[in-house]
């Protein structure tokens, strides 16, 4: 087995979690928080989408989906074309509304993107520094292990956030 055929199947897996998280929710369950300070099923799912996005085609030199294939309008949220979640506001959280179809399709979309870009590569492409402001230098290798990390993470709380929701 190729250490890309392995990171395929991570990041399919993280993609049956985010469908699992989102599937059948509508857009106020989706919207639901917790608490006042609590993140959102729809908040979690942009953002580890975001990430994800931002991550892979920084890590690949190409463009993010986000904007190259005019996501940023399609949420419509007002935020600078860059951002990505990090260190949102309780009212930035609550400023991502989407419903079910758009947050999936957005996801989709980059999760094609990532495993086109996973399908090119050989082993030596993962040694590849892709982030020097790390000590050490981070490697393609270690990025992506990072963006599944995280993906995975988020989409648990996801599911955590819809367990809570379902109970109620």
């Amino acid at each position: 087995m190729r250490s890309s055929d392995l990171l395929l199947d991570a990041f399919d897996r993280v993609r049956e979690s985010v469908h699992a998280a989102v599937r059948g929710l509508t857009e106020d369950d989706l919207t639901a928080r917790v608490d006042p300070d609590a993140n959102s099923i729809a908040w979690l799912v942009w953002h580890l989408t975001r990430i994800q996005d931002d991550h892979v085609a920084g890590a690949f030199g190409t463009a993010q989906v986000w904007t190259e294939d005019d996501w940023i309008s399609a949420f419509g949220l007002g935020f600078p074309p860059g951002a990505t979640g990090y260190g949102h506001s309780r009212a930035q959280v609550a400023a991502v509304r989407a419903p079910a179809d758009l947050l999936l399709g957005y996801y989709d979309a980059v999760h094609a993107r990532t495993l086109e870009h996973l399908e090119t590569l050989t082993e030596t492409d993962l040694d590849r520094v892709v982030d020097e402001a790390w000590d050490p230098p981070v490697t393609l290798g270690v990025r992506l292990v990072s963006v599944i990390t995280d993906d995975n993470q988020h989409a648990g709380q996801a599911a955590y956030v819809r367990g809570m929701l379902e109970r109620r």
